[in-house]
């Protein structure tokens, strides 16, 4: 090894040292082992796995679910000089043979892939032939039926390891129960497994929820109250546009983001807000993944969460500076029936699965036997139309074949036009002789794009007609032609969700779905929502009642909370509270005491005020316990 981890991060990050458990975790992947990594949202999982990747000889193969969050993390690595590729749906073939190509016989350090390109022949082929120093696994949740993200495609991933069984594994998620721990070990089949996390404490954190029947002059007053910059999750589209509004009629400066919007406008409302040009934006839960911005000072919920996993990634997004930040949830009592009403919408009758699955096949016009592999542009609405489906039923129904392993659905992501020479510069310039009409437009492609023949090369074909002083639609005409003779490879840019067959289509009556596997989800789902409406109500900590709900029994009262501070502020309006305070203090000066000879100090009718204030001057840092005695904290 060359260089040291330390120096890797300096020369293409520019960072003079690692994040807490960062070093720890790359030094565990460089000795080999399997290393499952829970980092917080923000915690940079993405450089656990970058940097050894850079440290040693051969490819790191990376698996993520989402195109937007891969796109995102090649950009950036490129932008640094990496050279990193990614494979999603919606590729044509031609273009994924080359790049799998290159990642053989090229100098390509990281290959995203999703995970339902794990099934494809072609990668596995070229993958078994790889240079492979390292395994990666992103939102590894997703490998887990206990998770909340429960994704079948991710259980391919162990097929990849048989191709190169001594490459280590690194896993990585933000958020998992301890169940859903000891689970992503047992299905990538950890050998020398490490596990490295801290506490999912966040001290800078306060968390708040408000039973609230007017939320928009709620979220208002939060806003005005704490400056800076703001995330607002709501549940579906329309809602991001009219909150948005009306933050905006209330002279705050607001946009809204979900995955409906172009990929253009996305990557614009997004840059917006991340440079504070835009103080909120009011999104859905599309919005948040990969984007790393320090100073969000609160982010508030509007709609009660199914999941307390996908709210405390969520919610964690505030304060990453280590500044003081609120993590705010309204609700009231009719979004618990909406959650009802959700959960049972969520779990569509069998036979509506199976009648879904059928229209799919006709919407393709897929015979039977064929479609495995194969990724198509998806219009939901165009879809249920078509076949009179409920789209909320159609939806809910997909979500379940893909979670029995039938299909495979993408997110909407906009993939810019991009092309390819085929051929050499000698051939060429024969082509151009032959066809004089084309040798304007073959030139200027050749000179305003670098690399075109060794490399795919994003175009606009727009910005290409202006240049030319022509139409747009003749210049996509000279590229389809050139495509078609050969010459180049065009890809079209696509701005919609795609939608795979991971499996050949079956008839009705061969259409086999897990009805365990449906019942088990049925049952977390319903146990999921229930701790969520239990954190609203439930009158305790709300920091210790998430900790608790991702295995840390034991912490202590955060202090910052709604419930502590609510507990705070009554107990130190008590009258008795001075009085005890101070006999206290005086005990404790001359000697540490238990509780038992505390209590003994005082009249017996005291005796949970007492209780109650020594709790409360350990939760202020004003005492400490030490070995079963109770001391003045040292200041």
């Amino acid at each position: 090894m060359e260089k040291t981890p330390s120096e890797i991060l300096k020369q293409y990050w520019g960072y003079d040292g690692f994040r807490p458990m960062q070093e720890d975790i790359i030094w565990s992947i460089l000795e080999g082992n399997d290393t499952l990594a829970l980092l917080p949202t923000g915690g940079g999982k993405s450089i656990c796995f970058q940097v050894p990747a850079l440290l040693q000889d051969g490819i790191c193969i990376v698996v993520s679910p989402l195109i937007s969050l891969m796109k995102d993390q090649v950009d950036n690595l490129q932008k640094r000089s990496i050279a990193a590729k990614a494979i999603y749906s919606g590729m044509g073939y031609r273009q994924i043979d080359e790049l799998l190509d290159n990642c053989i016989y090229g100098r390509t350090k990281l290959l995203y892939l999703s995970p339902e390109r794990l099934k494809s022949e072609l990668a596995i082929e070229r993958i078994s032939k790889m240079n492979v120093n390292l395994i990666a696994v992103d939102e590894a949740h997703c490998i887990s039926q206990w998770g909340y993200d429960f994704r079948p495609s991710y259980l391919e991933i162990n097929e990849i390891r048989k191709l190169h069984p001594e490459v280590p594994v690194v896993a990585l998620t933000a958020t998992a129960t301890t169940d859903v721990v000891q689970d992503i070990q047992e299905r990538l089949a950890f050998k020398k497994g490490k596990v490295y996390q801290n506490s999912f404490k966040r001290e800078n954190l306060a968390y708040v929820v408000r039973k609230e029947e007017n939320k928009e002059e709620k979220l208002l007053n939060i806003l005005n109250k704490v400056p800076g910059t703001s995330v607002v999750y709501v549940r579906n589209r329309r809602k991001t546009k009219d909150i948005s509004n009306f933050l905006n009629r209330n002279n705050i400066n607001a946009d809204f983001y979900h995955a409906g919007l172009n990929g253009d406008l996305r990557s614009k409302k997004q840059s917006s807000w991340i440079n504070s040009k835009t103080r909120v934006i009011v999104a859905t839960n599309a919005f948040g993944m990969g984007i790393d911005k320090p100073d969000v000072r609160s982010v508030v919920h509007l709609d009660l969460p199914d999941n307390l996993e996908a709210y405390f990634q969520e919610a964690g997004r505030g304060g990453r500076d280590g500044k003081k930040s609120f993590a705010a949830l309204l609700y009231s009592d009719s979004d618990k029936k909406m959650l009802t009403k959700h959960f049972e919408t969520s779990f569509p009758e069998l036979k509506e699965i199976k009648r879904v699955y059928q229209a799919l096949g006709s919407y393709f016009q897929l015979a039977l036997g064929g479609g495995i592999g194969k990724s198509y542009d998806f219009d939901l609405i165009s879809f249920c139309t078509n076949f009179k489906l409920d789209i909320l039923t159609a939806l809910n129904s997909l979500k379940h074949l893909e979670k029995m392993g039938w299909i495979s659905m993408t997110e909407s992501v906009y993939m810019p036009s991009a092309v390819k020479m085929k051929i050499s510069r000698e051939d060429i310039y024969d082509f151009q002789l032959k066809n004089p009409k084309l040798e304007k437009f073959i030139k200027f492609l050749l000179r305003s794009n670098t690399g075109i023949f060794t490399d795919f090369v994003s175009i606009r074909e727009g910005k290409l007609a202006n240049s030319l002083k022509t139409e747009t639609v003749k210049i996509v005409s000279v590229l389809e032609l050139l495509d078609k003779e050969g010459i180049i490879i065009y890809r079209q840019k696509k701005d919609s969700p795609q939608l795979v067959f991971l499996r050949e289509r079956v008839s009705i009556e061969d259409l086999n779905l897990d009805v365990k596997l449906y019942n088990f989800l049925k049952d977390r789902a319903k146990f999921r929502i229930e701790k969520a409406i239990e954190y609203c109500e439930k009158e305790e900590c709300r920091s210790q009642l998430l900790l608790s709900y991702f295995g840390e029994k034991k912490s202590k009262k955060c202090g910052v909370c709604d419930v502590c501070l609510g507990r705070n502020k009554s107990l130190e309006k008590s009258d008795d509270f001075e009085r005890l305070s101070k006999k206290i203090l005086q005990l404790l000066k001359k000697e540490n005491l238990t509780l038992p000879q505390i209590i003994d100090s005082f009249h017996a009718k005291d005796e949970k005020k007492i209780i109650g204030v020594i709790q409360y001057m350990v939760d202020e840092k004003i005492i400490k316990s030490v070995e079963e005695k109770f001391k003045l904290l040292d200041k």
